[in-house]
């Protein structure tokens, strides 16, 4: 056997499993994407009263009466608002909390 076919067969040795390299990287992007800020965007609808919207705002966030205000407002003149940034499961979480009088929610990464 000459020395350029073993060199071959090293290099075909030291090859990782197909697929194997793609596994990885989707892991990492996956976990990387979790991580990175999301953002939970409410909705304006024709269903809930502003003092509804705000009441449920100071609840899920945390914020004061004129944040939630200066929320609710945005939401009605633009149609909708990021209304909180952080990882996935705080934004689950807050999620959960204005969709418990059925506002009208997304949470985009």
């Amino acid at each position: 056997m000459s020395i350029e076919e073993k060199n071959m067969i090293l290099m075909q040795e030291k090859k990782p499993a197909p697929g194997k390299d793609v596994e990885v990287a989707v892991e990492e992007a996956t976990e990387e994407s979790i991580d990175t800020p999301w953002r939970l965007i409410l909705y304006n609808d024709e269903e809930h009263t502003f003092d509804e919207v705000i009441n449920q705002l100071i609840k899920a966030l945390g914020c004061s009466v004129q944040h939630a205000e200066e929320l609710a407002w945005k939401v009605h003149n633009e149609g909708k608002a990021t209304v909180f940034e952080g990882r996935f499961e705080e934004c689950l979480k807050v999620n959960s909390v204005l969709q418990e009088i059925e506002l009208i929610t997304e949470i985009k990464g």
